[in-house]
């Protein structure tokens, strides 16, 4: 799998996707072009799993990666945190060689 999710994360998920309520619904992370250090991180509850998307579950969590943004993501965790400065999906990716202090951007 080229992500995989901490239990902290898959609940959020699982969350999420309850609130949704589509059943086959998929928490989708994409890696886009832009953001201040080349490339940013995408989140987003998508009704359908794309062609080729890769698909992984734990828990009532389930993750969604299209092939394109799936070598971005090879060998990285997503997690939930939970901080006073607020709460957020943190990706650590061992591809990235620079990110972003708000950690929603990187360059590979």
């Amino acid at each position: 799998m080229s992500l995989t999710m901490t239990e902290s994360a898959a609940r959020r998920i699982a969350s999420l996707l309850a609130e949704d309520g589509r059943p086959d619904a998929a928490f989708r992370v994409r890696v886009d072009g832009g953001g201040c250090m080349g490339f940013r991180y995408v989140f987003d509850v998508d009704a359908t799993a794309g062609e080729g998307d890769v698909r992984t579950s734990l828990g009532g969590g389930r993750l969604a990666v299209d092939p394109i943004s799936a070598p971005f993501l090879h060998g990285a965790v997503l997690d939930w945190v939970e901080e006073m400065t607020g709460d957020r999906f943190e990706v650590r990716n061992p591809n990235a060689v620079s990110s972003c202090g708000c950690g929603t951007s990187f360059s590979a």
